[in-house]
């Protein structure tokens, strides 16, 4: 298993960064404790969802008789639908709907913390996606533990650029964040390209033959 395409993938698709302007919004007006708090919760949650994906992911697909190709093709698509939203510097993981109905819940003064800046900002189909299918190439114990470690990663990054938002947002502006958003798309769409021709060839086993011809 290449240890560094799981690690690319699930930062180019959480992508903390881009996701500072929805918490800034979600976590305006509330006080310095609620924003640390809210702070903490989205990292932590963050990581339990990758950690779970990568952990159980595949036991789950086995339990509803899906195989593991199939869920390849249907999660490269989902990574190319994230890419293409990323290259239109929108939120990989998000649609409008998605911010209206979390921007009403944080008006009424319910926790936006994982729903839904983790679920389905930060983490979502295409980031369990991701995870099941390079769960699905581990063969050792410590190779688990590499999956798990990543959510620790994603869990850090999430926690440092939530900590730093307000000066990320000062330093980069509007426009550096859609910049670094969609060069953080074509790397994903990159990714996702390759994991549908690998889920194809899977399927069908003829299109790998008429590949090596």
């Amino acid at each position: 298993m290449d240890l560094l395409k799981p690690l690319i993938a699930l930062l180019a698709i959480v992508n903390p960064i881009g996701a500072v302007p929805f918490f800034l919004a979600f976590t305006q007006g509330l006080p310095r404790e609620q924003r640390l708090r809210t702070l903490r919760v989205a990292s932590f949650s963050a990581f339990c969802v990758i950690a779970v994906s990568g952990l159980a992911g595949l036991q789950i697909i086995a339990f509803f008789g899906i195989s593991i190709a199939s869920f390849q093709v249907g999660g490269g698509m989902l990574l190319l639908i994230s890419a293409l939203h990323m290259l239109n510097a929108q939120p990989a993981e998000s649609g409008k709907d998605d911010i209206d109905e979390g921007q009403t819940r944080a008006d009424a003064g319910a926790s936006v913390a994982v729903v839904p800046l983790t679920i389905p900002l930060l983490t979502g189909p295409a980031t369990i996606s991701t995870m099941v299918i390079y769960a699905e190439k581990t063969k050792h114990f410590w190779q688990h533990a590499v999956l798990v470690g990543y959510g620790v990663v994603i869990g850090l990054a999430t926690y440092a650029a939530f900590a730093a938002s307000g000066r990320i947002a000062k330093v980069l502006g509007r426009t550096g964040i859609n910049v670094m958003t969609r060069l953080m798309g074509l790397i994903l769409a990159a990714m996702a390209v390759e994991l549908l021709a690998d889920g194809l060839v899977k399927l069908f086993p003829i299109l790998g033959s008429a590949a090596i011809r």
